[in-house]
């Protein structure tokens, strides 16, 4: 089980999006935030930039999906490049049928968690997704402080997936950095989204590799990674 970091372009020069993309080339994945001003109050990019950012790096895009009526527009965001697209749970009317399209169309489906959503009510859904999100924060917004009370529900989704015996990433968004990416690998995350902690440094691609180190630190002796 492999540590993966994914920068977040939320902290990046929007104005520089392909260089900024080109600057992380040593990331797993590139995490694209669209937000659509109803879901969370707050707006930033569409299918047309996933589009060229798709074209502009290697990178693969890992599209945070932070909008109304997902199970409609989440499946424009694998056609327009994204290898990985996670839904907010809060906003799929049927969330097993558009992981499912999501898949079938060639990405990997993921869905994502608010802070005050439980991770129990869907344990049964968990077996149709690729990778599951617990948002650290509440979403809309880069650069808020990571919410330490978040962490027993890591825990609590990391023992479900190892109870059902999944595959399944448990990726962890919002104040990820190397003051808190520690206590996140220890509850049971693999997938860390960091944001600011990357792109707010002076060399973002050397942030990914100290990130990365400190999580396969702590993931070589966690008790939860030990059998795997």
């Amino acid at each position: 089980m492999a540590v993966q970091i994914n920068p977040s372009i939320l902290s990046a020069d929007f104005a520089r999006l392909a260089e900024e993309a080109k600057a992380v080339e040593g990331a797993d994945w590139l995490h694209v935030d669209v937000m659509d001003n109803h879901f969370v109050p707050n707006l930033t990019l569409g299918v047309p930039v996933v589009e060229s950012l798709a074209r502009a790096t290697d990178t693969p895009l890992d599209c945070h999906l932070m909008i109304e009526d997902a199970d409609r527009w989440a499946p424009q965001y694998v056609e327009a490049g994204a290898g990985s697209v996670t839904f907010h749970v809060e906003a799929a009317a049927a969330p097993v049928r558009l992981a499912r399209e999501i898949r079938a169309k060639g990405a990997r489906a993921s869905m994502a968690l608010k802070p005050a959503t439980p991770i129990e009510p869907y344990e049964d859904l968990l077996a149709e997704l690729d990778m599951l999100l617990i948002m650290t924060v509440e979403p809309g917004f880069g650069g808020q402080a990571f919410l330490d009370i978040m962490l027993p529900k890591i825990r609590r989704t990391r023992e479900l997936i190892s109870k059902h015996g999944l595959e399944l990433w448990l990726q962890v968004d919002g104040g990820v950095s190397a003051e808190t990416i520690e206590r996140c690998a220890e509850a049971g995350a693999d997938v860390f989204v960091a944001g600011s902690a990357v792109y707010g440094a002076s060399d973002p691609a050397e942030a990914v590799r100290a990130l990365r180190s400190q999580a396969e630190a702590v993931m070589a002796r966690a008790a939860w990674a030990c059998g795997h």
